[in-house]
């Protein structure tokens, strides 16, 4: 195993130096808060993808890659007087005691609880602790600070969820089938009638509605479409080869003979 030779202190000076202002890096100079979020979140997608293909002798240089957009955050918060790597660190302590009373008794550090706690209970008191923070924020409202910038999917998700905790659900994952099919009845009405508006008022219906039947099925929306995805790409790769080995040009090939090639795609990755 490689010997760790730096610390948090040595990233600290070196995200300093790589901002100085003689001797810094012209790139990141010119960089200030809101330039650097394509950076931050793609750098979060490229840790999450080796997270899920299980390439884990990535997973520590994507982690790496994102705390250093953590620490990039610190220094251009240390240079305006807002805050720094320490004010966030302390920070996100307190919070995760002030969240953790199950783990860290009498708000304490090293304070042991006695008992334990369910998942459920923690699950319940975790939300409680969470809306007492946003009331402290006048955030009084069941909605209040989801994020705008969340992925669609992820957003809805968790509006969702938050609207099930003051009972603003459906009963069962049945009534949410039923739902699902009664808006693809309206969106194929909107279609036949060829409104435009309608028509994609109606497509965001099916997809809320799609991420509803996930949340009550226990499974996360944003990665059930990421797998579907990429299954989709599997097969549109072994397709695609297929397609050479025989000598077809895609671009020319009938709908026919799409259909048969994808299905000798379908049944040959499945077996596997």
């Amino acid at each position: 195993m490689t010997t760790v030779r730096y610390s948090t202190a040595d990233l600290l000076r070196v995200m300093e130096r790589l901002r100085d202002p003689q001797t810094g890096c012209p790139w990141d100079l010119e960089q200030d808060f809101k330039s650097i979020v394509s950076s931050t979140l793609e750098e979060c997608y490229e840790l999450v993808h080796a997270i899920e293909e299980d390439d884990y002798e990535h997973v520590a240089e994507e982690l790496g890659d994102v705390l250093f957009q953590v620490v990039f955050y610190a220094q251009l918060g240390k240079e305006q007087n807002l805050f720094s790597f320490d004010s966030v660190v302390n920070i996100l302590v307190e919070k995760l005691i002030r969240r953790h009373p199950h783990v860290f008794a009498d708000g304490e550090l090293e304070g042991i609880p006695v008992g334990s706690r369910s998942i459920d209970e923690v699950g319940q008191t975790w939300e409680l602790i969470k809306q007492r923070e946003r009331d402290a924020r006048n955030q009084s409202g069941v909605l209040a600070d989801i994020p705008l910038a969340l992925p669609a999917l992820s957003r809805a998700q968790k509006v969702q969820k938050r609207a099930a905790q003051v009972n603003f659900d459906w009963a069962d994952t049945a009534s949410v089938v039923d739902k699902l099919q009664e808006e693809l009845d309206e969106l194929r009405s909107a279609i036949a009638i060829g409104q435009v508006d309608a028509v994609r008022d109606e497509i965001g219906d099916v997809l809320f509605t799609c991420v509803n039947l996930a949340r009550h099925l226990d499974m996360d929306a944003e990665k059930s479409l990421r797998d579907a995805t990429a299954k989709f790409e599997r097969r549109f790769w072994e397709m695609e080869s297929t397609a050479a080995s025989q000598g077809i040009d895609l671009s020319t090939a009938s709908e026919a003979r799409y259909d048969q090639l994808w299905r000798q795609v379908k049944a040959r990755l499945d077996t596997k």
